[in-house]
């Protein structure tokens, strides 16, 4: 009998000091088997050149250790956005983080699906799949996939519920390069109740039904919650620490349709903390 290959359990790095020499340190220090990075300042649209010499050694590095290694874009990006100018920005960081990740050897660049500011749900879809669709063809083969992420349900946003992906990916045409990375902070507060008994097995079903049992999880960023279902908030808890609890954490783990696929710790710092929640999430993945 054939065993499932175990989830990589990882942590989102700080780059003080590069993403080679600082980051790789964050994350070797909090014990992480994968690594999630910024290449440029999340809140802004300044698109950093980073260091060329230790993006080379990232990627050695990874090619070498088998580390997975993933880019989250800004938070500014909204390629849903009525605003044109918002769109373009959105669509250049975009193109930087997946530049970026390319030369550091990362599987896929995370991006937030989007909301439709003002309201209008279908014109933003068009703008997200006119925005969207350009980039997909672009990215190169070896290069990483663009991993969509949906938030907590505030506003507008375009994908809330694991439901919503599936017109969102209908508009682009299920293109090859578009994957998905779920948040369980973000589901449980999107209404996903994970707490509840057979709660994780129930939103993988609702994912497998939606994706059509096509293989998109690229990544899934563990975090507990600090606020109930369904509040729309999104606010990131440690491990065990807040409303979800533990165990629903072992049960996606173990999960068949999450084999494989890395989980990063997005949970607050400082890095021991973090470290804490690494460990914990080793100790529910058992074998």
């Amino acid at each position: 009998m054939t065993e499932r290959p175990l989830a990589a359990i990882g942590v989102h790095a700080l780059a003080a000091g590069g993403v080679a020499r600082g980051a790789l340190r964050y994350a070797t220090g909090a014990g992480a088997e994968a690594m999630q990075v910024f290449v440029s300042s999340p809140r802004s649209w300044a698109l950093s050149p980073g260091d060329p010499a230790q993006d080379r050694a990232l990627r050695d590095h990874v090619a070498a250790a088998g580390l997975p290694v993933f880019v989250h874009a800004p938070y500014l990006i909204n390629v849903g956005s009525p605003d044109p100018l918002t769109r373009e920005r959105s669509v250049a960081s975009l193109r930087h983080s997946l530049r970026r990740g390319g030369r550091i050897g990362a599987r896929g660049v995370i991006v937030h699906t989007g909301s439709a500011v003002g309201g209008d749900r279908d014109k933003s879809r068009w703008h997200t799949r006119e925005c969207l669709l350009p980039v997909l063809d672009e990215i190169p083969d070896g290069g990483p996939d663009l991993l969509l992420e949906p938030m907590a349900g505030q506003g507008q946003q375009l994908c809330r519920r694991v439901e919503d992906l599936g017109p969102y990916l209908d508009g682009l045409g299920w293109h090859p390069r578009a994957a998905v990375c779920l948040d369980t902070c973000h589901l449980f507060a999107a209404g996903h109740d994970l707490a509840a008994p057979g709660g994780a097995a129930a939103t993988m079903a609702a994912l497998a039904a939606t994706l059509g049992g096509r293989a998109r999880l690229g990544l899934v960023h563990a975090n507990d919650s600090m606020d109930p279902c369904g509040s729309g908030r999104d606010r990131h808890q440690h491990i065990g620490a807040g409303l979800i609890g533990a165990a629903p954490f072992a049960g996606l783990l173990r999960h068949p349709g999450a084999a494989g696929v890395p989980f990063i710790v997005e949970t607050p710092g400082p890095q021991p903390a973090q470290a804490a929640d690494v460990a914990a999430l080793k100790r529910l993945r058992g074998r």
